[in-house]
């Protein structure tokens, strides 16, 4: 039985977007490991039949001695469960899990969730960080991106071997789990939906001077927000303008569905993305988008048929967006959520990233 092991930095997100793939690892026969830090979520997993690897990972942090003892672990793990296969997510898996495999020899794959902003910000510590990816990667036997804007930036730094890209639709959404439902909002209001981590680079902060331009016009427009604060700096402002009445914040959720359904469109005016989960969710769940023209999201929308794209850092340009959907009759709106219902059926099923991740793990371990 051949074994692989899957590592990531997040416990949730790991059970968001792997969990299928884990279940169809399983049914085919393999041996599953997977390491990332702790979430309850990962019992459903664990109870699958997979082996869990609890990790720490300071996902954000830059200690170069905490970084090398996080390589030494991922040595020392991957030399006790000696996998056949490694298939690594996010960056310091990538970087790190993916040293300890090349200098144990065993074949592994890397997916590219996203570029982040320590690559985007064309400093020292992006240098160092394509340093990294040139040697940790140089080996691998496949890369898999989520969009070709990143596939595309790998390519022009020259990491890894071109040869080894593949692109898929992000991690794909489960489109039976994100049904559309009929919109419960009775209210006599238009309902737009923030949903991501309060952070400047998720574009929180056009979305509030959008919502501040357009309730100085209109009062029958509300403005949600929902996520946890990834930068604490921003807990002041989302209660300012809470209590000025400009926004609505939600707090955080366990089941987005939950307050997706209530919701008329969309809304994440992000800086940068691997692939929008939220887009994804929310499109499949019927609701019309409104995101930026960057990679990563304006993937999700065909612009002025299931939503509209603004540009990015820009919030008169998100402003505009905002008020062409305003300006639609409820018969257009919905047929904006059929649209994107039908977008996300056809190009982003689950199924679809599951099955190329399946045949080339198949393949690799035949190889091998």
């Amino acid at each position: 039985m051949s074994k692989i092991l899957l590592i990531s930095n997040h416990g949730l997100g790991f059970y968001n977007f792997k969990k299928e793939l884990m279940g169809r690892l399983l049914s085919e026969g393999y041996e599953v490991h997977f390491a990332v830090p702790y979430d309850e979520k990962l019992e459903e997993i664990i109870s699958m039949g997979a082996t869990y690897h609890r990790i720490s990972i300071d996902r954000r942090g830059i200690n170069p001695i905490e970084d090398i003892k996080l390589l030494f672990h991922f040595n020392k793990l991957i030399g006790e469960i000696k996998p056949d296969l490694i298939l690594s997510h996010t960056i310091k898996p990538n970087i790190y899990a993916s040293l300890a495999a090349k200098y144990r020899k065993i074949p592994y794959i890397n997916n590219i969730t996203g570029l982040g902003s320590a690559l985007q910000n064309n400093n020292f510590l992006s240098k160092i960080l394509i340093l990294l990816y040139k040697i940790s990667l140089s080996s691998s036997s496949a890369i898999f991106f989520e969009n070709e804007g990143n596939c595309k930036y790998f390519e022009q730094n020259k990491i890894g071997n071109k040869t080894k890209y593949i692109t898929v639709p992000g991690a794909g959404v489960n489109i039976a789990k994100y049904m559309p439902f009929e919109n419960k909002n009775d209210m006599d209001k238009l309902i737009f939906l923030f949903i991501g981590r309060i952070m400047k680079d998720k574009g929180i902060d056009e979305y509030i001077e959008a919502a501040k331009l357009i309730k100085k016009e209109k009062d029958n427009i509300r403005f949600q927000v929902l996520g946890f604060f990834d930068d604490d700096t921003y807990k002041n402002k989302i209660e300012e303008f809470e209590r000025s009445g400009v926004i609505e914040y939600l707090g955080v959720s366990d089941d987005t569905r939950l307050e997706m359904k209530n919701a008329d469109c969309i809304v994440l005016p992000s800086y940068h993305e691997g692939m929008s989960n939220v887009l994804l969710e929310g499109a499949a769940m019927g609701k019309p988008l409104i995101t930026t023209n960057i990679h990563g999201c304006k993937e999700a929308v065909d612009d002025g048929e299931n939503g509209f794209l603004c540009n990015p850092k820009d919030a008169e340009s998100l402003k505009e967006a905002i008020n062409k959907f305003i300006n639609l009759s409820e018969a257009q709106r919905k047929e904006m959520g059929r649209l994107s219902r039908e977008k996300v059926v056809k190009e982003f099923d689950r199924n679809i990233v599951v099955d190329q991740y399946i045949n080339k793990i198949d393949e690799i371990i035949y190889i091998s």
